[in-house]
Formats: structure tokens, sequence, C-alpha cells
């Protein structure tokens, strides 16, 4: 487009028509005996197709996401074909990244985790879907704590962290808690009722000849601002501090007078910085050891660590806000969020959803892992979740090559599909059976199996309000019934859906399937 600043790539114009699936609970794997009700899940299956899944119910509902996607390194990687093309790549991310903007809400903020390859490339796309004027910042986190001395050119110890909120005027991010060390520097003595306290600079570069003058310390000293400066208040308002014993003149009263800074006083929190230190946020390794405790038979190559997790999570969301791992791996998102308070959704395509993401939260909820952040979220157990499959593809081919409705669907599964595809909510009236799923306020959605006489639809008709309109879904209806009324719609299905979506595609993970698994460390083992 002319005048447009944009990525191109290879495929960027192949739009895909993704099938909304339903989403099958399993019981079996469920863990909501604490929670019966809970709206915690753990879904299991193609991440494109659950987040398609979630779009109807979850549109402008989540707080907080955080992605870890496949690198596209080059890297010999046992589960992952991590070794996309560039367009490859970009056309894994793209579509999912567009559903991710729809479920955001207008204040959240989404985290994505990548490395120097893809960077540079991942920032234009997110400015083409968040909007540039959206963009916040590029973390840096250290993810090794030592050199890696077998490097050919430089030794890659940092990943990149990228920020942006739906609506960056909305979007603000949290204060970090305050240290004890940050608080120690605040004293009393002078037993100041008002509490702890530390001396400021009474002085200013700025100047102004309103605010120079001279001042007699309680010893009877005589001192004057500093050559080139000027106090940072005025003399009535300095002699009005001074009446409110919040000006220090030192132990003995002969020292050059100073501004009492109240700990009460000072912002509860500290901001962010973009450098975030091994020290303070924990590297590869420490998640690695995190993994061990619940799986120590396969260990991820690239796991986050629990406390990296909890700074992103703080930041950017409160307890009760919805936080979203669309590329869940070894569940860390999922298990911080749980100690955090917060609800989560976790997707896993991958096997290791049953070996490594389920024993983890089912560790976490028993209150038995006292490792990552349990100590500092005062973590004890509680919690639940429920787990999710997505449900197969509406509509298969049968042995004529004819399109026909999956047989493993039941009536029930049928109707909700249906409603699902064409953005109706389903909730079946107790009493009106024909008000299966619900559009706008007087609309509703009607699906069956049977054919619709002319009979059959006028029994219909005749339970209507006149503000009321049907759709009906059916296999087949009566010649020339689609005109009876006004106020009924008649289609048939399969073919009422077969040109909105793509049927029969249960994956388009481009050949990533699991997560890179080593059994040793890769790193060098040396000193801090």
């Amino acid at each position: 487009m002319a005048n447009k600043l944009e990525l191109t790539w290879y495929g960027k114009e192949d739009k895909l028509k993704i099938e909304p699936r339903l989403l099958i609970e399993n019981p079996e794997l469920s863990n909501c005996k604490n929670d019966p009700e809970t709206d915690n899940m753990l879904i299991h299956g193609d991440n494109l197709l659950a987040l398609k899944a979630l779009e109807k119910d979850y549109q402008g509902k989540i707080k907080c996401i955080y992605i870890d996607p496949p690198y596209n390194t080059g890297s010999a990687f046992e589960h992952y074909d991590d070794n996309l093309e560039h367009s490859q790549w970009l056309n894994l991310m793209r579509p999912r990244l567009e559903l991710l903007y729809k479920l955001l809400k207008e204040d959240g903020s989404i985290w994505i985790s990548i490395d120097d390859d893809e960077q540079a490339y991942l920032k234009v796309l997110c400015d083409e879907i968040f909007g540039r004027q959206n963009f916040v910042n590029s973390v840096i986190w250290e993810k090794k704590y030592s050199p890696q001395n077998d490097a050919r050119w430089l030794s890659d110890n940092h990943d990149f962290i990228l920020v942006y909120a739906k609506n960056k005027s909305l979007w603000k991010p949290n204060l970090l808690p305050r240290t004890k060390e940050m608080n120690a520097r605040y004293k009393n003595p002078d037993n100041d009722p008002r509490g702890d306290w530390k001396p400021g600079d009474l002085s200013v570069r700025t100047y102004n000849a309103a605010c120079d003058f001279s001042i007699t310390t309680p010893s009877g000293r005589v001192v004057n601002p500093p050559a080139g400066r000027c106090w940072r208040t005025t003399k009535e308002k300095f002699e009005e501090m001074v009446e409110d014993n919040r000006i220090w003149f030192g132990p003995k009263g002969d020292s050059v007078p100073s501004v009492k800074r109240f700990l009460t006083d000072v912002k509860q929190g500290i901001t962010s910085m973009t450098i975030w230190k091994y020290t303070e946020v924990g590297h590869n390794q420490d998640a690695r050891k995190e993994v061990k405790k619940f799986n120590s038979e396969s260990v991820f190559a690239t796991p986050k660590p629990e406390k990296l997790m909890e700074k992103i999570i703080k930041l950017a969301s409160n307890e009760g806000d919805l936080v979203l791992d669309s590329f869940l791996g070894s569940g860390t998102t999922i298990a911080v969020a749980q100690k955090m308070k917060r609800k989560y959704i976790g997707v896993e395509m991958g096997n290791h959803v049953f070996t490594h993401c389920k024993p983890r939260q089912d560790l976490v909820i028993s209150g038995k892992d006292d490792g990552g952040v349990s100590k500092q979220c005062n973590w004890n157990g509680g919690g639940a979740y429920k787990f999710y499959e997505l449900a197969p593809t509406l509509i298969e081919k049968d042995e004529f090559d004819e399109y026909v409705i999956n047989p493993e669907y039941d009536s029930n599964m049928l109707a909700a599909a249906v409603a699902l595809n064409e953005g109706f909510k389903y909730e079946p009236d107790e009493d009106v059976f024909w008000k299966q799923a619900k559009g706008n306020e007087d609309s509703y959605l009607y699906t069956t199996t049977r054919h619709i006489t002319e009979e059959y639809l006028s029994s219909i008709e005749s339970m209507m309000d006149e503000k009321e309109y049907l759709v009906i879904a059916c296999k087949s209806f009566d010649a020339n019934l689609n005109s009876a009324y006004k106020n009924i719609s008649l289609k048939k299905i399969p073919q009422l859906l077969l040109e909105k979506c793509e049927f029969g595609k249960d994956n388009y993970n481009l050949n990533i399937v699991n997560p890179p698994i080593i059994e040793e460390y890769d790193e060098e083992e040396i000193d801090e």
C-alpha cells in the first residue's frame, strides 16, 4: 500500500480461516477439588486453535499475556523444529498475535520473550498489530550468569522481553515493592513522631533570587547556598518548615540545613528499570533447577525462572486479574500466577502438558512446591484448574468425499459448535427448546439435524414474539420454506459453515510439537 511502512514476507497475504473449536473439559485430569467452579484453565492442543476457541468468551478480558515462542535460532533441539525460515516464523507468529491482541483488555499488556535472531522482525510485526504508539519498552533479561567460553563471536548472555500495551494511554505498570535496603536509609535520630526520615539537599541548581538568602543555624552559624545555586524554598516558606520541624541542622544544630524526607511521604514502590539482572530475577540454570523438582528426567533447555515471571505478573496485573500464556512450555507462568492469586489460562500443544505442566501445577496446588517464589508469596497451597482438550473438527469428509457433520458430535455439541461459528452464545433456554443460543437481545439460533417441514416451522413461529428473530440451522427443509416468515431464516448445515473457516486441520504448529529437552546443563559451571 502506498505511503505505508510495513514488514513484508512470503505468505503474509495468505489469511487463515481458523475453525472455532469447542473446549471439552476432561474431569479426570482437572484439579478443582478446592474450587469446583474455578475459571482457571489448562488447555492441551494447538495454540492457534485454542486462542480461536477462547475468542468469543474472552475477547477484551485478559489483563496480562506472556508468551515465550520458539526463537528460530537454528539450534539442534530434540523436539522443536526451531530452524524456521524468517517467513515461516512470521507466518507462525502473526495470526497468534492478532488473536492475542483481541483477547487483551483495553488496559492490558503483552510481554514477549525473544532473542537477537528475530527481535527486530518481531518488533516491526508487533508495531503493525498493536500499534507503534503502544510500544512500551524492550526489557533486557540477563539469562546467563557466566560467559559462554565456546562462543564463536560474542557470548550471548541476554534475551529481550518486548512489552506492548493494548492502549498505552490507559495502561500503567504497577510499582515494585521497596526493598529493605531502601527503607534502611531512613532513620529517626530526633524521635520525630512522624516516623523515619532521611536528609535531603535544601539547595537546587535552578537559580531564583527570591530563594537566595542567608540562614542562621541554631548554633549561630550563618550559611548560604553554594555558589551558583539557591535554596529550594523562599525565606518565608523555610521558616514555616523550621516551625514544622521539617528542617534538620544536624545533631549539634550547626550543620548546613537539609530537608527531612519522611518515609511515609515517599512513593510506596519503585518504578521498574529495563535491565533485569540475574541476581534479581534469576537465570536459565535457576529455571532448570525448578523444573527438575517435578520432572528430573527431562529438563527444558530454555525455561524461564519463577522470579522472572513474578516480576512480569507483578508489574502487569493485580490479584484476581486474568493471565494468559499460550506457549506454556514447562508451566512456569501459571505456577507463578497461582501463587500470586491471579486467574489464569495456559495453553500447550505438546505431550509435556502431561509430563510437565499438569504435574507442576498439581504440586503447586498441593502446597508441596516450596521452590521458586513460594517463599516470597507465602505460598502454602490451594487453588484449582480445569483441564481442557480441543474438540475434533466439526465438519469432515465421508467416504464419498462429501462434507458431513463429524459423527463424534452429539446434538448438544453440534448446537454449541454452530453457535460458536455463527457468533452466538450457547445458553439453552430451559423452557423454550428453540432458544438454544443467543445473539443480540432478541435474536436466537436453533440448531437441529431434523428436516424442517412447514408444519414444524409454523409451530415455532406461533411461539415467537413479534420483535424476536430466529436463525434455524438444519440439514434440510421443505422447498420455498425459507421465505415463509420474515422473522425466521433457514440455513443448511454443513453448507452454512464451509466458506467461513478451514475444517479438518488439527494443527498450525509448523512442525513445532514440543519444547527443547536436555538432560545436562550446556553452560559452563563456574563460580559467580
